[in-house]
């Protein structure tokens, strides 16, 4: 017995892509950390996005222990590379996937990426959006 066909169309309606919360690490030998940002990636999309808290107010009351103003430089410089800006440098002109791959490479720096995740959507741009404030919006309303 099998289930309902499917059209073509209907077949492509869902989209696979992968996301990674960008956190930070103010004291790093700890281990804990705060989200404040997110990274969506779908190569069959060819969407690669990202979203970050860029209000330093934010973010100083979220990490007291950290310089909000140079942290908004670092997070700054990850959307640049996100999205391609030349001026940030050589990986920025990869393909988005090698980007995603790059941004989410495993540091032991104050900013780092959770494991990659995977999931299905039909809009990734609205996934990021969702996605940023389940993980992100909603600690921040914690923390303040």
């Amino acid at each position: 017995m099998t289930g309902p066909s499917r059209s073509g169309s209907e077949a492509l309606e869902w989209i696979a892509f992968d996301y990674a919360v960008l956190r930070v690490v103010p004291h790093v030998h700890l281990g804990a950390f705060v989200p404040v940002g997110m990274i969506v990636h779908s190569r069959t999309a060819e969407f690669l996005g990202m979203r970050v808290l860029n209000d330093p107010a934010v973010l100083a009351g979220c990490l007291p222990d950290v310089d909000a103003s140079l942290l908004l430089r670092y997070l700054e410089a990850h959307v640049a590379v996100s999205e391609g800006v030349a001026s940030a440098g050589p990986v920025a002109l990869d393909s988005p996937s090698e980007r995603f791959h790059w941004l989410t490479a495993p540091r032991s720096d104050i900013l780092q990426t959770s494991p990659v995740h995977g999931g299905i959507c039909r809009n990734p741009a609205a996934a990021l959006e969702r996605l940023f404030e389940q993980y992100v919006g909603a600690a921040v309303r914690t923390l303040r």
